[in-house]
């Protein structure tokens, strides 16, 4: 039998219940399922309105039997369990600790805390097609919410104009209450700020005519995530510099998009990404050298300090990236940063997004190091100092053939100044 309580996304997988204070059992031999629910007094009706019955409760989430939680030990004691499985383990994302369920006359109970973890992450990993549904709804949802921002920011905007745009539709179309992490939305200098928008930096700033606007959202859809990110300039036009940014990095993704399926490594992915951008800046003029060494030396890492993606769901950054039988984490610089090193599997969703940034510090740094240094042709970097970065993010489902992208929003040059000159 697994008992488990709503720690993380964990209860939200399997019961898909949303009222605090539950738990639930799994009858791993049958596969029957019971929910626990708090006792609540009859005054809380007069704050939260009319409480479910436990026949409610049953209907509502289609479980098998539905008892007070306060009978929780009783209840379990009739059924007899060899062993009660409860969760407990760590998100190697996160750091946080799934804390394993707890209840008066638990003692009486065989119980192990071990078992249950890693075979719940490993099915989240790969998502069922009713999950799959969502994930697209979610995404088209997020899609639409970002077409919308491009086609009606303007110069003078703050960057929270923006945000408040995409919720908007998010919410009034898409009928999603929540976003899935705090939007991040700069322009200029900010938008090489990889997790800007926070509390320190709440989308204030004022968008400048000529400036790129990076903005990273996804709606949230009964817990399923999406996270996209669209870079483009305010006025809707690409001088050629913004030109040879984008598309070095669009090349990049460009050339995941069609490499990434069952049995690939994403370690390889990422290098591949990372490699393909250093080509096209050094046709583009700013680098110099041979792309091997470049990638060798770890310059990679300088312009793209994060990992080309991860793993989502109902976590955005979703479980199941470093669980014990998974490769390591990687240690060569940027790769550093990746959330897995996993062998891509059909049923996989993850996101691929590579970006190039010019982020003071780590441009110091590389001028700073002769084995760096030598690669940058000093005078075109400077040009980009206050230029900011670019990403582009797209949320994909990995197949045995390929991907299906379920981002649907303009991604050339070409196709987003069509679309913003509408």
């Amino acid at each position: 039998m697994a008992h488990l309580n709503c720690d993380e996304s964990y209860f939200m997988y399997l019961f898909g219940v949303t009222e605090p204070g539950c738990y639930g059992t799994v009858d791993v031999a049958s596969g029957s399922t019971t929910l626990f629910v708090p006792r609540l007094p009859s005054e809380y009706a007069v704050w939260m309105g009319p409480l479910l019955s436990l026949d409610d409760f049953k209907q509502k989430y289609e479980v098998d039997a539905v008892y007070y939680a306060d009978e929780i030990d009783v209840k379990l004691g009739e059924l007899n369990p060899s062993v009660l499985l409860t969760l407990c383990g760590p998100n190697a994302d996160s750091g946080l600790e799934a804390k394993p369920a707890n209840f008066k006359g638990i003692e009486k109970f065989v119980v192990d805390s071990d078992i249950l973890f890693p075979v719940i992450a490993e099915c989240r990993v790969i998502k069922s097609p009713a999950e799959v549904e969502v994930l697209r709804y979610v995404a088209k949802v997020s899609s639409d919410a970002h077409k919308r921002v491009m086609k009606n920011i303007r110069p003078g905007w703050h960057e929270y104009q923006g945000e408040a745009e995409f919720l908007h539709h998010a919410y009034s179309v898409g009928g999603c209450r929540h976003v899935s992490y705090t939007c991040i939305c700069g322009a200029g200098t900010n938008s090489a700020i990889l997790h800007y928008g926070h509390a320190g930096s709440p989308n204030d700033r004022l968008i400048k005519n000529g400036e790129m606007c990076l903005f990273d959202m996804g709606a949230n859809y009964n817990g399923y995530a999406a996270d996209i990110t669209c870079s483009f300039p305010v006025n809707g036009k690409f001088t050629d510099d913004q030109k040879l940014i984008y598309n070095a990095v669009l090349a990049a993704r460009d050339a995941v998009c069609g490499a990434a399926k069952e049995g690939v490594s994403w370690v390889d992915m990422h290098l591949l990404a990372n490699r393909v951008m250093l080509g096209e800046m050094k046709k583009g003029g700013l680098l110099q050298g041979e792309v091997d060494e470049m990638m060798s030396a770890g310059l990679n890492g300088i312009f793209q300090p994060h990992g080309l993606g991860h793993l989502i769901g109902l976590d955005v950054h979703d479980v199941g990236g470093y669980l014990s039988h998974c490769p390591e984490r990687p240690t060569q610089p940027g790769a550093n940063r990746l959330r897995m090193a996993r062998t891509l599997m059909a049923g996989m969703y993850v996101t691929i997004e590579p970006g190039c940034y010019f982020i003071e510090p780590l441009l110091n740094k590389a001028f700073a190091d002769p084995n760096l240094s030598k690669f940058l042709v000093k005078e075109e970097i400077d040009r980009f100092r206050n230029f900011g970065g670019v990403r582009i993010e797209d949320d994909v489902l990995i197949t045995k053939t390929g991907i299906d992208n379920f981002t649907l929003v303009p991604r050339t040059v070409e196709e987003i100044e069509a679309w913003m000159a509408q």
